[in-house]
């Protein structure tokens, strides 16, 4: 019977420094581990997984961060005799599932290290002469339909025919912790997974405008479910605050083009309120320059201005079609397109040019800050079942 495990492969971690790969790499086995049971073997450049159940960890893979590549393997002593029986036994069972046919053209990919009396073509050439002598497959080097990959490492060799892409990025909880403001759109939650992607733990603070919005959780909750698949190894919190109250206040005593401007300053010094209760070290939006009337250059100038901490936009460059396909790939975007009511607050003509002075002096006349004190008593957290 072959003895089957998982070979992990990583690809920024590689080229820290000494001290930062190791830190990276434990960070790494951790996060699997919080999702996968099984045992973890690190040897240099790999992470070996034997997982108690294989299609199970698979899939689960593919959604942590760190990891760039992934394998089903099989693995046998480091001699001619062994590695020519495994083989056979592998195809035979890939014909069996339908995952090999004769008719399929076929390349060995073989690499080794370590001291052996054979080269790695040679190796290549006698994997090759059992697939052929088994199958009668034809040989194509250059595009196969199918390839073998052999891989000798010293007295093991490793035998599979995926490499499954995982998504890449750093492990999760490397890069310190940060808050992203998460509506029911489709940017905030695709910003929020490529900070995870960079290895930010992170805090979502959701803003609910009732009765501007129809109050409801139900669409939130769900791209935070969604969201929590990629976080594996960091608590996901979800917070949410009742900001009704404060875009009243904006509405009926500011001018009213400026309501989308002084909601987003608001926004901003909220988060960076609780991001000293989460010892968080920046704040994330969804902002795609020029796509809504608060993402214009003067209006990103006037809104963050208070902000006490560092604001990141990674959709800053992107736009609408290029956030969707990534909505689309991690699974948020169907949930973000679900029908709501929208935002009632926004006027019909918003300012897209604020003078940063007008601005100040326009939160000092509705006195935002005691505003913005009262929006934060109403801060809870909320547990997604």
């Amino acid at each position: 019977m072959l003895k089957r495990f998982i070979i992990i492969r990583y690809g920024e971690i590689g080229i820290k420094s000494p001290k930062v790969r190791i830190r990276f790499e434990k960070k790494l086995i951790s996060n699997i581990k919080n999702s996968i049971n099984g045992k973890v073997i690190r040897e240099p450049g790999r992470i070996y997984l034997y997982p108690s159940d294989m299609e199970e960890s698979l899939q689960l893979l593919s959604k942590i961060f760190g990891i760039v590549s992934f394998s089903p393997t099989v693995v046998t002593e480091t001699n001619e005799n062994t590695i020519k029986d495994t083989i056979n036994v592998y195809l035979e069972e890939l014909i069996e599932k339908g995952e090999f046919s004769p008719d399929k053209s076929f390349a060995v990919r073989c690499r080794r290290t370590g001291n052996h009396e054979f080269t790695s073509q040679e190796m290549g050439g006698l994997c090759g002469s059992v697939v052929v002598e088994l199958t009668g497959a034809p040989v194509d080097l250059t595009n196969p339909e199918f390839e073998l990959f052999v891989e000798i490492r010293d007295d093991k060799t490793y035998i599979f025919h995926q490499k499954i892409p995982g998504p890449g990025g750093l492990p999760v909880g490397t890069q310190g912790k940060v808050i992203s403001l998460v509506s029911g759109g489709i940017d905030s939650p695709v910003a929020t997974y490529l900070m995870l992607k960079r290895g930010c733990s992170v805090t979502i603070v959701n803003f609910n405008n009732h009765p501007y919005t129809s109050g409801s959780s139900e669409k939130i909750l769900k791209i935070h479910k969604k969201l929590q698949e990629y976080s594996s190894g960091s608590p996901l919190k979800l917070y949410q605050v009742n900001y009704g109250d404060f875009l009243k206040k904006c509405k009926e005593e500011a001018p009213e083009r400026m309501t989308c401007v002084l909601c987003k300053s608001g926004m901003y010094q909220i988060a960076g309120e609780i991001a000293k209760k989460e010892k968080a070290l920046a704040i994330v939006d969804g902002s795609s320059m020029g796509q809504v009337a608060s993402q214009t250059l003067p209006n990103i100038l006037a809104t963050r201005h208070s902000a006490t901490i560092p604001i990141l936009s990674p959709l800053i460059g992107l736009d609408k079609v290029e956030i969707s396909k990534i909505g689309k790939k991690i699974g948020t975007f169907p949930i973000s397109i679900l029908p709501d009511s929208g935002c009632s607050a926004a006027p019909r003509h918003p300012e897209t040019h604020a003078e940063l002075e007008r601005v100040l002096q326009t939160q000092e006349e509705i006195e935002m800050t005691s505003e913005l004190k009262k929006v934060l008593s109403t801060l809870s957290e909320i547990h997604n079942e």
